[in-house]
């Protein structure tokens, strides 16, 4: 046989190939049952005979990028072949302007940024209803600006924290006995003259010094105010990210397996591992898509995570992304993402 018709039949038959593939995945996305060769010969469109489809399926099989489950007859792809699929074959559906403005109008309608994190993993989870993240915000410096203590019921305080001249923080808190409003004035009066305008690590140090150095002499209410302080910054030090909507995990026949499900909601509450995935997407440019065993462990490994920054003033400060089975709707998922990240960037630059 000539080069010229070789190189053209293998060509055809690669290209028949990569359709034959994009429909399969595709298939199994929206359905989640394994795709047999008569459901392909339908959907690609190809003039081609169950027979052929089998074939270039086997070829497919040996290369990794399908599997058969041994129920069924058909074929799933497997993490390999969701990677190419993406790489290769996806087109990714950009969001209508109806679901941009309601995206918007929720991250717009808040000056408070642990509010706004919040509604952005909210969002993400409802839209895609797969599991929302967004970590919280991270900078270099975080000075106190001024902080205010309001009483609530049952030894419950809120703390409203102005940290760099404009991000606005909300917390609650428990304290060991009541306080009443005067007494809480007193507090945060005291911390706003000592600590206004110092970095959050200075002030929690300052405040174990002046606790250990003071503790016997100190006037009752100081030592209050310090110890509510501390608690506010310990809870400023430890949140990491929120997470909505991993019940939704629950819905997927591949993730009803109990044992997996509980290491994943057990990797959700340790935080670590997911932190560290975190952290190799907090210095990538746009989209990263981790998919199963990519993101280094195994629980994950039916798992697809995909992730984008936000930023303030041109500098990344935070990750979103949302975490699912590996038959996610990709095309969706990642404009979804995508989009929320540059929406959460402008309202907090509103801010």
């Amino acid at each position: 046989m000539p080069k010229k018709s070789a190189d053209k039949q293998s060509t055809s038959r690669n290209e028949r190939a990569l359709a034959l593939m994009k429909v399969l995945v595709e298939r199994y996305i929206r359905d989640g049952q394994p795709v047999g060769s008569q459901t392909l010969a339908k959907d690609s469109g190809l003039s081609l005979s169950p027979a052929t489809i089998r074939n270039i399926m086997a070829d497919l099989e040996d290369m990794g990028l399908l599997e058969s489950p041994h129920t069924s007859a058909g074929r799933i792809p497997t993490a390999k072949g969701y990677r190419m699929f993406v790489d290769s074959l996806l087109t990714v559906k950009p969001l209508n302007s109806r679901e941009v403005e309601g995206i918007k109008q929720q991250l717009y309608n808040s000056t408070d940024t642990n509010l706004l994190i919040s509604q952005a993993s909210d969002m993400l989870s409802s839209i895609t209803h797969l599991a929302g993240l967004v970590t919280i915000p991270r900078r270099e410096r975080v000075l106190l600006q001024h902080i205010e203590f309001l009483p609530l019921s049952s030894r419950r305080v809120l703390v409203i924290m102005v940290v760099n001249n404009q991000e606005v923080q909300n917390r609650v808190i428990h304290v060991d006995r009541d306080l009443s409003q005067s007494q809480l004035q007193q507090a945060a009066n005291f911390i706003n003259a000592e600590y206004a305008g110092l970095e959050l690590n200075t002030v929690r140090d300052r405040i174990f010094a002046s606790m250990h150095d003071a503790r016997d002499a100190m006037h009752k209410l100081m030592q209050e105010a310090m110890t509510i302080a501390d608690q506010v910054l310990d809870i400023q030090q430890d949140e990491d990210y929120v997470l909505a909507g991993q019940t939704n995990l629950m819905n997927y026949a591949e993730m009803c397996d109990i044992d997996k499900l509980r290491q994943l909601f057990e990797a959700f509450n340790a935080k670590r591992d997911i932190l560290h995935i975190l952290d190799q997407s907090i210095h990538a440019e746009g989209t990263q898509i981790f998919i199963g065993e990519e993101s280094g462990y195994s629980v994950l490994g039916d798992c697809s995570v995909v992730t984008a920054p936000y930023k303030v003033n041109d500098e990344v400060i935070g990750v979103l992304g949302v975490i699912g089975p590996t038959r996610m709707p990709y095309e969706r998922v990642i404009s979804v993402v995508d989009v929320t990240a540059k929406l959460l960037s402008a309202a907090l630059r509103l801010e």
